[in-house]
This record gives structure tokens, C-alpha cells and sequence, in this order.
């Protein structure tokens, strides 16, 4: 069982508030008080500052929070490991970006899922970034994401290459196009992902290497949903940069029309990223397998 100060400290992380982390773990204010000074005298820190704004968690702190929240997920891991080698059953939880979710990825982990006796699949969506801290935490048992893994904590395997492109209306002006110039990008509405996405910073890239710069282009909206962002550019209402694989479906049903950029080389590769550890190989070749199939058939 978790110490139940570590319970405390969480719950305190989370709602900023020894009151309201009380009312939580149905605790006295006093006794999360006791639970956090026990803590701070045992790693020798202070835990908490008290602001005008409330408590705020330390530099030493925030590190005790984040090893707290590891434990706490080895704990429930364990759990769930056991009661699955009970039943003969084998949990898995991967973390995959907005892109890969919108892709045939998802569909690939429920049909390797659906043909793999005793296997249940959690699939957890994020940017890339909270992805790898989740993985960090363990949290996830492995990830999908674009780009190569430069992190030497984990290993990887290729499971596709894919492309950005422009992605606009079939009726809108560029629709007749079969490639657009970046000086006519220029001139386009676009709508581009937020910050923190991986399609995003490829795209950022891609510019820098021409020189160029996003205050260079006229982006009206930022939007994290991909969903959100295919159903504005139908609309006509702006231009935006996408992965390929995210826009599969509406490509083929002539809802959107690709294009690519000229002198813009937007490659990068789809991975698995897993821990050293990991140790099941078995898997990992099962839902690259899986993809592989759920391709052909697309």
C-alpha cells in the first residue's frame, strides 16, 4: 500500500490547498499539515511556500511531487499486473499525439487488441512533450510518436514515415493546384497547430531552414484538435499544415485536397518509444504488424 503521506502530498500538488486536499482524502486540515511536515523532515526540504496566491511547491518540491506520483503509478501498475496474471489477461497503455490519433494508429492498437486473446489496450492522447513525461513517470508503457527518439532512457522502433503538406478546401483557389510556392503560402489564412505538437514544430523547422520565419505567414487561428482543424479548412475559412496520415480518409473522399510545399522537405519518421525494460518484443512487433495490415486495407 502507498504511504498515505504521499497520498497527502499529491493530493496537495493538485489542489493547491491543504483545506481542499483534506477534503479530498477526507482528512482534518491538521492532519495534511502533520503528513507534509513529516515529509519534509524526513527528506530534510521544505515542501511548500506560502504565497499570495496560494501554495507553491519548491524547486526540491516539485521533485519530491513528481517521485511521489511515480511511486503512486508503479503501485497501481503492480496492482494491475497481478490481477491481470489472475485472469490471465495482459494490460497495456500507450500514449499517442493528436497526429497518430487521427491517423490509422488507433484503429492498428484496436484491431491487434481485438485479435490478441487476454490483451486490453488503453490508449492515452497528448502532445508530444506531456508524452514523454508520462512514460518518465510511468504512467504509459510505451509511446507512439513522430520524430526520432534522441532520449538514451528509452528504445524505439520504426513504425512508418510520413509527411506534412498543405492541406486546403477542393474549392477553394489552390484546390486545382498540384503544388503550392511558398511565396504564395504567404498570402493563405492558415490555421496551425498549437505550440507544443510535434506537426507544428516540423513545420517551424521546415521554414527556418528557408530562412523564413511564422511572423512571415498570416496564421489566424491556432488549434490543438486535428479534427477541429480539418472541418474549419472544409469550410474554406483557411490553409493548414498536417500530417498526411491524419488526413487519410478525408483525402480519399475529396473533402480535402494535399499539397505539398515547394522547397519545403517536411519527413519524419512514426515510432514506438518504450523503455529499456520493457521486454516484451512480442508485442511490439504484433502492433507493427497490425499497422502494416490496417494499412493495406486503407
Amino acid at each position: 500500500m502507498i504511504d498515505s503521506k504521499l497520498e497527502t502530498l499529491i493530493a496537495v500538488s493538485e489542489v493547491g490547498s491543504y483545506t481542499k486536499a483534506a477534503e479530498r482524502l477526507s482528512l482534518t486540515q491538521p492532519a495534511v499539515s502533520q503528513h507534509i511536515k513529516a515529509l519534509e523532515k524526513e527528506l530534510g526540504i521544505k515542501i511548500f511556500n506560502r504565497t499570495e496566491n496560494g501554495i507553491k511547491p519548491t524547486p526540491e518540491g516539485i521533485i519530491a511531487i513528481r517521485y511521489a506520483k511515480r511511486i503512486k503509478a508503479l503501485y497501481i501498475t503492480e496492482n494491475q499486473r497481478i490481477a491481470d496474471s489472475k485472469r490471465n489477461m495482459e494490460s497495456l497503455i500507450v500514449g499517442i499525439t493528436h497526429t497518430a490519433e487521427s491517423s490509422t494508429v488507433g484503429e492498428a492498437l484496436a484491431h491487434y487488441a481485438y485479435k490478441t486473446p487476454g490483451l486490453r489496450i488503453t490508449i492515452i492522447s497528448d502532445n508530444i512533450k506531456n508524452l514523454y513525461q508520462k512514460l518518465e513517470d510511468y504512467e504509459l508503457d510505451l509511446i507512439v510518436v513522430e520524430g526520432r527518439n534522441i532520449d538514451p532512457l528509452y528504445s524505439s522502433l520504426l513504425l512508418d514515415t510520413d509527411s506534412l503538406a498543405l492541406v486546403t478546401a477542393p474549392d477553394s483557389p489552390l484546390g486545382k493546384k498540384s503544388m503550392i510556392s511558398i511565396d504564395e503560402l504567404k498570402h493563405q489564412k492558415m490555421i496551425l497547430r498549437g505550440e507544443n505538437s510535434a506537426t507544428r514544430d516540423l513545420f517551424e523547422r521546415a521554414l527556418h531552414n528557408n530562412g523564413l520565419f511564422l511572423s512571415d505567414l498570416n496564421v489566424i487561428l491556432e488549434v490543438d484538435n486535428i479534427a477541429t482543424i480539418k472541418e474549419l479548412v472544409m469550410k474554406n475559412i483557411g490553409v493548414s499544415v498536417l500530417a498526411r496520415s491524419a488526413c487519410l480518409d478525408e483525402e480519399r473522399s475529396g473533402k480535402l485536397k494535399l499539397l505539398p510545399i515547394e522547397g519545403l522537405g517536411m519527413i519524419r519518421e512514426v515510432n514506438l518509444v518504450y523503455p529499456k525494460d520493457f521486454g516484451h518484443m512480442a508485442i511490439l512487433n504484433g502492433i507493427v504488424e497490425a499497422y502494416k495490415e490496417v494499412n493495406v486495407r486503407h
